[in-house]
């Protein structure tokens, strides 16, 4: 693909705030166009946001309303993954709908029947003790396998859903009649989670447990990664909670999870498993603070405020240096996390696994942490890079200016956390909403948590 690069007065032009009428927040233009204009950079974020909810409002899996695994714009679906649900994603992906209907891009009326046809899909899917597989087949609600013996309860997974569930139970829970069933449908779903059968009778939780195979996946959920949601969760249920030991014990290890690694000469403060001395991909600091707020969320063993901003500090210090020379690089186009990258998937990182892909959400799911390095990012990712990287539903998922290689692909696990990111770093939305719920506050106290009350 040939990259086109705009002048620079485009970009002063987008940087000065020029006023459009066109562009004011309540027309925001169509995502599939790519304006180079706006009134301020707060129009700019509520186009980029509305561009990226709709990967789960306008192409939404047509039978669940769910979230697509993937969507191959430059040609079709690997294995008709256009009938694959992602269970994960689509809690990212429900906690943008939320941000689409406060900000007026989604008319609540709508919003809140693709709520219900979600909720009443999830009640009659395949579960197992209550919790959802990684993949679902849309058509049907059955498990579509995530790999060989993946074929049971994904509690990762379906932590990331809950979560999204849970702020959209508490943005309604005061609603009309119609909004207060929807409430109640997802409380049941909750209350139906298992989470201590996940503890496999032992002192830590598990990630997979299948009818077929049991525990043989044998992945115990221990930190530091994705996963503190799961525990959060597990330990607030108000029906099959897990005990503090098992936080204690399993995720942090004994008090092993502490790390005295620095980089850039910002202290990694927690053991990032697998990568222990630059920190690991960034969406380690995205997929468990969607709702968890780590704004003065503490514990005996971290701050989580400094845990993620140093972890997007150090992957902006890594790409800024860009010790491997790759093209492209430099304080305007960083962020390494997980995405497609030249051949397949791969789990990007400093140092350990930097293979010369930027993926944008990395940058712009970090903008709690980083708001200036990533509006830097933002705009010249939009910009300078847009006819390359932009489409429908925003960003595409990855590209690598050192291999030329502009996909266009989608995943939801990536382009859903945009939205939900952005909005706590604008309004707190989400991070108040699912800490307002009396469970996780009750249940972060179980833990041994400090934490803002709202």
């Amino acid at each position: 693909m040939i990259r086109i690069f705009l002048p620079l007065i485009t970009l002063l032009i987008l940087l000065s705030g020029c006023s459009d009428k066109k562009n004011e927040q309540n027309e925001t233009p169509k995502p599939e166009t790519r304006p180079l204009t706006f009134a301020s950079d707060e129009a700019f974020l509520d186009f980029i946001q509305q561009a990226h909810i709709n990967y789960m409002w306008d192409g939404a899996e047509k039978t669940s309303g769910l979230a697509p695994e993937r969507m191959h714009i430059d040609g079709n679906y690997p294995e008709n993954d256009a009938d694959v649900i992602t269970t994960g994603g689509s809690g990212f992906g429900i906690a943008g709908l939320v941000v689409g209907i406060e900000r007026g891009f989604i008319p609540r009326t709508d919003g809140v029947a693709r709520l219900h046809r979600i909720v009443d899909y999830l009640a009659k899917a395949d579960r197992f003790h209550g919790i959802w597989p990684h993949w679902i087949h849309g058509p049907t609600g059955k498990v579509k396998p995530f790999g060989l013996k993946d074929n049971g309860g994904d509690l990762a997974e379906s932590a990331f859903l809950m979560q999204g569930l849970l702020c959209v139970r508490e943005y309604f829970k005061d609603g009309s009649e119609n909004e207060k069933q929807l409430v109640t449908k997802i409380d049941g779903l909750w209350r139906e989670m298992e989470w201590d059968w996940y503890l496999n009778g032992k002192d830590v939780l598990y990630w997979h447990w299948s009818p077929e195979y049991g525990w043989e996946m044998n992945f115990p959920l221990e930190g530091y990664n994705e996963c503190l949601i799961t525990y959060i969760l597990a330990a607030s249920s108000p029906t099959h909670p897990i005990s503090a030991s098992a936080y204690h014990n399993g995720w942090a290890r004994g008090g092993a999870i502490r790390s005295s690694a620095v980089a850039y000469g910002l202290p990694l403060i927690l053991k990032h498993n697998g990568a222990e001395e630059y920190g690991g991909p960034l969406f380690w600091a995205h997929y468990s603070y969607i709702g968890l707020n780590p704004k003065g969320l503490k514990d005996q063993y971290a701050d989580y405020w400094e845990v993620n901003t140093n972890q997007a500090r150090i992957n902006y210090n890594y790409c800024k240096q860009n010790p491997k020379g790759f093209q492209g690089y430099g304080e305007n186009c960083w962020g390494l996390t997980a995405s497609y990258s030249v051949n397949g998937y791969s789990a990007h990182m400093p140092v350990k696994n930097d293979l010369g892909v930027i993926t944008p959400t990395a940058a712009l799911s970090s903008f709690p942490y980083t708001p200036e390095e990533s509006m830097k990012a933002l705009k010249h990712f939009y910009v300078e890079l847009g006819d390359s990287i932009w489409g429908k539903y925003g960003f595409y998922d990855a590209f690598s200016i050192q291999d030329n290689w502009y996909p266009q692909r989608y995943l939801a696990i990536d382009q859903l956390t945009i939205a939900p990111m952005i909005e706590n770093h604008r309004s707190g939305l989400l991070w108040n909403l699912f800490m307002g719920a009396p469970e996780i506050q009750k249940g972060l106290q179980n833990l041994g948590f400090e934490f803002l009350n709202n």
